[in-house]
């Protein structure tokens, strides 16, 4: 009787054991264990993330660390870190939580126009993705990739498309610089490289008469016009005498960023400066978006060869077919600007 009655104690204890070793994996695996009052908190982990790395990121974000823990252990989660962009639902329990870190890794948006070297681009997409600008203008300026894909110092920006891209935010600087020029061929498809050489220009060449074309005008819709008064010279090898081209040049010369361009501005001697060399730069002297890019390709038939701001539509340019209308023009518009000084 006696040996029964420690049996049945032995039996209950184990009873108790269980229940309590069941209620603890319960609550560590099943129960919610998020601490964020917002439907969705973002995580961020690095490729180089440990996971006591991890675990400090997710610490506020998380209701019971050392049972988060527990779970990744058991998965395995703590020795094969995923690096990305994570998403995390209000209510997650810890097996969720570890199941959404190890497999969804979620895209971004990544987007950038309006750049106007490579440095200025990598800082625009390190804000963006986890590769920082120094590691992104190493890797722009590589010059095995350059020469490898057609591209010098000079035409290097020109392979950067202003657009918005889908990809991951641990996409590292070489993934990075490698994926634009998969989409700088996609961009460049079959119809713009016949429209390119119908005009007789390459793919360098409209990209580099874009970026004028879009510094001399902000309207999209005027932009095909400017652009066949740049067509028409080209075409009679006429300089293009383009002013946004000697304010690159010099900057490029003196670092000193023109507010207004004087005659003694234009005899500098810089490649860029189309008042003294004959046809396009030999780079973009910005980086142009697909509007302009386009404009190019698309250039408006007329018989323009000169244009100066509209006094009376502001952001719009007057064109003229002869230098005597447009010296007109352009008096005109000096004293439009004498009167509001």
């Amino acid at each position: 009787m006696y040996i029964k009655r420690i049996l049945v104690i032995i039996a209950l204890l184990g009873l108790v054991v269980c229940a309590g070793f069941s209620y603890y994996v319960y609550n560590a695996v099943f129960v919610s264990n998020t601490a964020f009052e917002n439907d969705k908190a973002t995580v961020f982990i690095g490729s180089n993330a440990t996971f006591s790395e991890v675990v400090a990121d997710l610490e506020p974000l998380l209701k019971d660390v050392e049972t988060f823990k527990t779970v990744a252990h058991k998965k395995k989660y703590s020795s094969n870190i995923k690096p990305g962009k994570y998403q995390l639902k209000k209510g997650m329990n810890n097996n969720d939580l570890v199941n959404s870190l190890r497999v969804n890794n979620l895209p971004i948006k990544l987007s950038f126009n309006n750049q106007e070297s490579l440095e200025s681009l990598a800082g625009r997409v390190a804000t963006q993705i986890e590769a920082d600008s120094v590691s992104l203008v190493t890797a722009f300026n590589d010059a095995t990739f350059l020469k490898d894909k057609g591209f010098d110092s000079k035409t290097a920006l020109g392979m950067y498309i202003a657009n918005s891209y889908e990809l991951f935010w641990n996409t590292s600087a070489e993934e990075f610089r490698d994926r634009m020029y998969t989409e700088y061929n996609r961009f460049w498809n079959s119809e713009r490289l016949a429209k390119a050489k119908q005009i007789g220009l390459n793919e360098d060449e409209v990209i580099s008469l874009a970026a004028i074309v879009q510094k001399e005008t902000v309207k999209i819709d005027e932009r095909p016009r400017v652009a066949g008064v740049y067509m028409n010279r080209i075409n009679r090898k006429m300089l293009l005498q383009a002013d946004p081209t000697v304010v690159y040049a010099v900057k490029l010369a003196t670092g000193v960023q023109l507010k207004r361009v004087l005659y003694e501005h234009l005899k500098l001697n810089s490649e860029y400066n189309t008042y003294i060399h004959v046809g396009v730069p030999p780079g973009p002297i910005t980086m142009p978006d697909i509007s302009a890019i386009d404009a190019v390709l698309n250039y408006e038939k007329h018989g323009y060869y000169y244009f100066v701001a509209n006094t009376q539509k502001m952001g719009y340019h007057q064109f003229a077919k002869t230098l005597s209308q447009h010296n007109r023009n352009a008096e005109a518009y000096r004293r439009w600007v004498s009167k509001i000084h």
